[in-house]
């Protein structure tokens, strides 16, 4: 089973026919899609500017929706590198059980479904964008939290969350 970069290197790779480009970049959904498969296939297709049935679209096209999915799986992997770093540090601290700031992570390792919405309507803006006010709107609410000394809670925050990181989107949950 090829990695999330072996199907990205597939996708650029112009020796290809573009139907077994277009497959390629939806394999890669199989490892990172952040609104679910469907969705997120959705969000690409109309970003990058061709249809989701179109079987062989523009090879340019799907290296546009390769490189927003990419730069979206970027900020991804950064997150859970942090988030990574704080559980060795708790480790080494003795804090041996997860705490409850890592009850929504763990729903959400890899990447996948991270923000459920409509595949009929994704939200519009890149990918990256809205992950990264995802994150930002979690982090400040836990500092919120911390210095009024309420105990964290990502998961029971995660839908509030994504609804500030839309801004203005509706998201169903």
């Amino acid at each position: 089973m090829a990695g999330f970069r072996a199907l990205a290197q597939q996708v650029r790779d112009p020796e290809r026919e573009p139907s077994q480009r277009r497959q390629a970049l939806r394999k890669c959904l199989e490892r990172f899609a952040p609104y679910g498969h469907r969705a997120t296939w959705r969000h690409l297709c109309a970003s990058a500017g061709f249809h989701p049935d179109d079987r062989e679209p523009e090879p340019s096209l799907l290296v546009a929706a390769l490189e927003e999915l990419e730069e979206a799986r970027a900020v991804w992997l950064a997150y859970e590198s942090e988030v990574a770093d704080r559980r060795r540090r708790e480790k080494r601290e003795g804090i041996r059980q997860p705490t409850a700031l890592d009850a929504w992570h763990s729903l959400t390792w890899g990447g996948r479904s991270l923000l459920r919405c409509d595949p009929a309507q994704p939200p519009t803006p890149r990918l990256a964008e809205v992950l990264r006010r995802m994150i930002r709107s979690m982090d400040a609410q836990e500092e919120r939290e911390a210095r009024q000394g309420r105990p964290n809670g990502r998961a029971a925050r995660a839908s509030s969350a994504r609804r500030r990181a839309y801004r203005g989107t509706v998201v169903p949950t």
